[in-house]
């Protein structure tokens, strides 16, 4: 089972991120140019929260409001749920389903070492299984 710091270390760690407040376009700008669907919110190397475009949705589009003159703060989601380098992909996906998120950053002695999104969690998982497949077709081959 591969843990979630061998996913990072392939994955890569950048992290995309904005402060909160900044205007809430321009945050939907970089998860557009970033081909993100979330952008963690920092204060300085400190997690204040998330930001996805399901919040822009809910909470701009769907109340009337405007994205160049509201704040990310205004529509982030404060209480960030997070998981460490060394949890499993099973323990994350547990965590988004649990939790239903899409976005999990990833904490490591309080600083941001990444973010996974569901889709990197089901690929490993795929990844994973096409690995299990090879290797019993070479057994049951000889």
């Amino acid at each position: 089972m591969e843990t979630i710091n061998q996913l990072l270390d392939e994955k890569g760690h950048e992290v995309f991120a904005v402060s909160p407040e900044s205007p809430v376009y321009d945050a939907i700008e970089m998860m557009a140019d970033k081909g993100v669907g979330a952008l963690l919110v920092m204060e300085g190397d400190n997690l204040a929260g998330v930001v996805s475009e399901r919040d822009y949705a809910r909470k701009v589009i769907l109340k009337g409001k405007s994205s160049r003159s509201t704040q990310v703060r205004d529509i982030m989601t404060a209480e960030v749920v997070s998981v460490s380098p060394h949890d499993t992909v099973d323990q994350c996906l547990a965590v988004m389903t649990q939790n239903k998120i899409r976005h999990l950053p990833v904490l490591e002695d309080g600083g941001v070492v990444g973010v996974l999104s569901i889709g990197d969690l089901v690929k490993s998982v795929i990844d994973d299984q096409k690995h299990q497949i090879q290797s019993l077709e070479q057994y049951i081959s000889g």
